[in-house]
């Protein structure tokens, strides 16, 4: 609207107790520590139906049984069965990448890498629901954490081969592809938890005891650290 005068007319002031409300931003609560016990009750149970069911295939009403809790006290601390699944993923990926976040650039390459495989293999067997949770996430395109997959796990990887990259420049280690050779550590170590009934019943009961775990350390340090160890000139 134009003023008679021809000028603008001056704008209107906002009362400061509005322009308070407008903006300050509301404080999320502190999660107490009972609300904390409760999250992580419904988070083991979450674990065990989802590893077993898939995303799909789970349920609230499958999850509260579980957590031994009524389905509207679920819903009070998760509204969505995609904000448990995702809450688990996101914890989920930071367990995974503890191990190779433990790798030294300034240590021995065959005792970093070695004990690399050691700990993959140590996850498979302490952290099996853990790795068919992250497995089966994976088939499904990762949906709920595909942002965490090109931010977080891709920094590391990059940041973990470089590392194995300056390794071979310093002819510490055989050259090859150092995203490849971490994809195989993925790939054979975490087979002995996806697949690992599977794995116990080829090998039977006489190894396919807690002992499969030790025998497939020595297999794949021998795979691995063998075809690292760099040929002699000449």
């Amino acid at each position: 609207m134009i003023a008679t005068d021809g000028s603008s007319p001056a704008p209107k002031r906002q009362h400061k107790a509005d322009a308070k409300v407008a903006t300050a931003p509301a404080k999320p609560r502190p999660v107490t520590r009972i609300q904390r016990e409760k999250q992580d009750i419904i988070l083991e149970a979450a674990l065990e139906v989802f590893s077993v069911h898939g995303f799909r295939g789970a349920t609230i009403d499958q999850i509260a049984e579980v957590a031994g809790m009524s389905k509207p006290n679920l819903l009070y601390y998760f509204p969505k069965k995609e904000e448990i699944h995702r809450r688990l993923m996101s914890e989920l990926l930071v367990t995974w990448l503890a191990p190779l976040e433990e790798m030294r650039a300034d240590g021995d390459p065959f005792v970093e890498i070695r004990s690399y495989i050691r700990r993959k293999l140590e996850m498979a067997r302490d952290f099996p629901r853990q790795s068919r949770l992250f497995a089966n996430e994976m088939l499904r395109g990762a949906p709920h954490i595909i942002d965490m997959l090109e931010v977080d796990l891709k920094a590391l990887v990059e940041e973990k081969a470089q590392v194995l990259l300056t390794w071979m420049d310093q002819g510490k280690i055989s050259r090859t592809d150092p995203y490849h050779l971490i994809f195989s550590i993925w790939a054979t170590t975490q087979h002995y938890a996806d697949f690992d009934v599977q794995v116990r019943a080829i090998l039977g009961k006489g190894r396919g005891g807690e002992g499969r775990f030790e025998d497939a350390a020595r297999y794949l340090e021998q795979l691995f650290l063998h075809g690292l160890t760099p040929r002699p000139k000449g």
